[in-house]
Formats: C-alpha cells, sequence, structure tokens
C-alpha cells in the first residue's frame, strides 16, 4: 500500500510538470509563426513643410489665431495645428496692432499670415482679416 502511495504521488508530479511544458511549447511555436509572418518592418516617411521665404531672408507663416492682444500674438500653424507660435511686434508694428485691438482686434480661428525672420519671435508684418467681436 505504501509502494502504491509512493508510485501515485509520483504519477502526480509527473503529470503536473509536462502540462506546463506543453503549454510553452505551443506558445514558442505560436510566437514563431507570428514572427516569420512579420517580413519586413512599417515605415512612414513624413515630409516638412517649410514655411515660404522671401528675397530679403523672412519667413511667412500661415496661422490660425489662438489668442491676440495689443502686446503679442499667439497662432497654430495652419499645416501643424500641434506647433504654436508666440509673436510680439516690431516697433513699426506695434501702432497699427493697438488700434485694431481698439476695434475688437483679432478672435480665436481667424487666418493670418506673419511676417518674421528665421529663430526670431518678433513679428514684422501681419496680414489677415479679423472677424467681428462676439
Amino acid at each position: 500500500m505504501k509502494n502504491f502511495r509512493i508510485f501515485a504521488a509520483g504519477f502526480a508530479l509527473s503529470a503536473a510538470l509536462a502540462i506546463p511544458a506543453r503549454a510553452v511549447h505551443a506558445q514558442q511555436a505560436a510566437m514563431a509563426a507570428a514572427e516569420s509572418a512579420v517580413e519586413a518592418p512599417i515605415v512612414h516617411v513624413v515630409h516638412a513643410v517649410l514655411p515660404k521665404k522671401t528675397p530679403a531672408g523672412d519667413y511667412w507663416l500661415k496661422a490660425s489665431v489662438i489668442h491676440f492682444d495689443s502686446r503679442q500674438i499667439i497662432v497654430s500653424e495652419a499645416n501643424n495645428e500641434r506647433m504654436i507660435h508666440t509673436f510680439t511686434y516690431a516697433s513699426a508694428l506695434q501702432p497699427k496692432m493697438e488700434t485694431l485691438q481698439d476695434k475688437g482686434g483679432y478672435q480665436y480661428g481667424d487666418q493670418v499670415k506673419i511676417l518674421y525672420q528665421a529663430g526670431q519671435t518678433v513679428a514684422l508684418e501681419i496680414h489677415g482679416k479679423p472677424s467681428k467681436p462676439q
């Protein structure tokens, strides 16, 4: 009777060890099949849209207004809405922006074109039609 218990315990132990080994083998076979199905990596090519350059070396930026006041304008690029720029005004542009602010100024979503120098945050000229204030 004692031998039967030892035999049963040994059989149960070997069965318990054999079941996970088959599951691991099945997982490895499935992983190998999945890896062989992927032949080449997927590559996305992104082309940057550069702003237009003027002969003087300045750039025009097409943008949508987020915030406007008499000291600065915050815009997001038309081509990439996640690119947000803050421009202050050049001394020659400051009086024009103050009078525009008195009339109501640019509202959220107005389309503008801003002339600026590369690497600078000073707007040299701003073109665009302001919408009616709400």
